[in-house]
């Protein structure tokens, strides 16, 4: 014990050699690939409900990190591009929402690393950065967030601990949070899920609440980015889905997952884009591979295993969302949590597209004391985020 303990107080000193990076990673891999595996086994479904590569697999792995890097940077893919470009200044209008005092950081699902960044920067110029936590079921996008994130900021290699871990799992949100609690004590923690990451998950109110759950005490914060929307005509939900097609750097990420973990070949054409209404809560936007090669196809799977690919029949490759107020609302009150701060951008129609906006939600668990929420977020108006 003697002998390990010496050797991990030796890491920070390594790390001092910005070609290292130090991860824990905290879940075995081989049960991931076969997660996936599962998930490509389901029943044959024409309308995209059987068949799909779940959420966090879209970004699991080398393939698809450097595709998202590239597609959060395509100009025919504005969503993401101007949410990034825009954090900043969303962000330091919700900074005085935040509790005094030195604030350790843990964000869920950091992307390419350049809102964390943001954050890290404000944080450090009110002296209130303490140990930034990235966690993600993504080694490679751990590394490119990390990277980013800390770019020109004076960081202590000891402050800085990379979990690889699913988070949207129970029991792994029970030993994050162990190895939080061990890390930070009883000092507040500022949690983020953001770049409407939420919407991925089939699941997402019950992630919200789990997340909560899990992870909130009445001493911290968390900080949720969601896509949002005035309107739920069928029109607008076509909107919604047109925004993701027109982006062909999205294409190359939306299918990279597919060419990792089957062989087989891809024909961009076969790709659909639905937008749908999903209740009064959201628009919802699924993107769909379909065979129409006109006869079976045979695919191999990660463990070398064939599962048979019907004619007409689909893989679901990308889930997400844009929320009405009363969606949101609701989630809120599920995961029992209350808004301690709000910005809100309503987006600017076009003539050939609806206003689509972002929600930047400040959120303490109901334990917590009370404090001013602001003007209703979806009362103000913005800029398009």
């Amino acid at each position: 014990m003697a002998d390990r303990d010496r050797a991990v107080h030796r890491i920070p000193g390594i790390l001092g050699d910005p070609g290292w990076t130090v991860c824990l990673v905290g879940e075995e891999q081989s049960g991931k690939l076969a997660q996936v595996t599962a998930g490509l086994r389901h029943r044959p479904d024409p309308a995209g409900g059987g068949k799909l590569i779940t959420s966090g697999f879209s970004y699991w792995g080398l393939e698809s990190t450097v595709a998202w890097a590239h597609a959060c940077n395509d100009l025919y893919y504005p969503v993401m591009r101007e949410s990034i470009g825009s954090f900043s200044r969303r962000w330091h209008a919700m900074g005085n929402a935040l509790p005094d005092g030195p604030l350790h950081y843990v964000s869920l699902g950091p992307g390419t690393g350049q809102k964390d960044q943001a954050l890290l920067r404000y944080l450090d110029s009110r002296g209130q950065s303490a140990c930034y936590i990235p966690v993600d079921v993504s080694a490679e996008m751990l590394r490119l967030a990390q990277r980013e994130a800390l770019q020109h900021l004076h960081v202590p290699a000891g402050d800085v601990l990379p979990v690889q871990l699913d988070f949207s799992l129970p029991r792994n949100l029970d030993r994050l949070s162990t190895v939080i609690r061990r890390t930070v004590g009883d000092e507040p923690v500022l949690y983020s899920l953001l770049g409407n990451t939420l919407a991925n998950f089939d699941s997402d109110s019950q992630l919200l609440a789990l997340l909560a759950d899990k992870l909130l005490r009445p001493q911290d914060r968390f900080l949720l980015e969601i896509a949002n929307t005035a309107d739920q005509s069928d029109a607008v939900a076509r909107a919604a889905a047109q925004e993701y097609e027109n982006s062909p750097r999205f294409r190359e990420f939306v299918t990279s997952a597919l060419m990792q973990y089957t062989d087989l070949r891809i024909d961009m054409n076969s790709l659909t884009y639905e937008g749908t209404v999903e209740d009064d809560r959201a628009l919802k936007v699924k993107v769909i591979y379909h065979n129409r090669t006109g006869e079976q196809v045979e695919l191999t799977l990660p463990d070398r295993s064939t599962v048979p690919f019907p004619d007409r029949d689909t893989i679901r490759l990308y889930l997400s969302r844009k929320y009405t107020q009363p969606g949101v609302e609701k989630m809120l009150a599920e995961a029992r949590v209350v808004k301690a701060g709000q910005v809100h951008d309503t987006g600017h129609a076009a003539f050939d597209r609806p206003a689509f906006g972002m929600t930047l939600l400040l959120l303490q668990s109901t334990e917590a004391p009370r404090t001013p929420a602001g003007p209703d977020p979806f009362a103000a108006s913005g800029p398009r985020a």
